[in-house]
């Protein structure tokens, strides 16, 4: 049996548990923080060498429940698209939907990811052939996105939640996660993002 095989598993079934008991680690960090994801520019993404944006949706790409994307969600990955990007939808959430928003935003899209287990981000990265210094993720929450970036090797950056409505797994989640994104934002209030990736 592979090493971690056991805390891999209770990584997706408990993550407000077993990584709120061990504190913080640098598994918790992001890169920069963002205020949202169309805060970023496809310019300087391209020119800090990133060619893939992978994207929670959820409160991160689109308001949590929203059937359709919103006006702006479209515009950013079109322009995205237009820089030479590749946009995708990395979520947590059931297939269908997922898919179904994907395709109204005409991108390709990743459900029931089991973030923050890092092994399917991996797989995937492994699978498209793309070089992790090539690829950022962008997500709203610490105990999910930024553990399975990290956890990938990939850089990511943390965004606030678009919009206070969420699940009830995810609020508990956010209980836990509140003395961290406290100290993350403490220790990240002064760096730019575009600096940090262009690093």
């Amino acid at each position: 049996m592979k090493r971690g095989y056991f805390s891999s598993k209770f990584d997706f079934i408990f993550p407000a548990f077993w990584y709120n008991v061990f504190g913080m680690n640098s598994r918790n960090v992001p890169l920069a923080l963002v205020h949202d994801v169309f805060s970023l520019d496809p310019g300087i993404l391209v020119s800090a060498g990133i060619r893939v944006l992978l994207m929670d949706l959820d409160n991160t790409l689109v308001p949590y429940g929203m059937e359709k994307p919103e006006p702006r969600a479209k515009e950013f990955v079109d322009s995205l698209k237009a820089a030479g990007i590749v946009p995708m939808i990395c979520s947590n959430g059931l297939s269908k939907r997922v898919a179904g928003l994907a395709n109204a935003l005409g991108i390709e899209a990743r459900g029931f990811l089991r973030k923050p287990c890092s092994g399917p981000l991996r797989a995937l990265i492994q699978k498209k052939h793309w070089d992790k210094k090539e690829v950022l993720f962008v997500g709203d929450q610490i105990q999910t996105d930024v553990r399975a970036a990290n956890g990938a090797g990939i850089r990511v950056l943390l965004s606030d939640p678009l919009w206070p409505k969420e699940p009830i797994w995810t609020k508990i989640n956010r209980i836990f996660e509140k003395p961290k994104r406290k100290k993350v934002n403490l220790l990240l209030k002064d760096k730019d993002w575009k600096e940090a990736i262009s690093q």
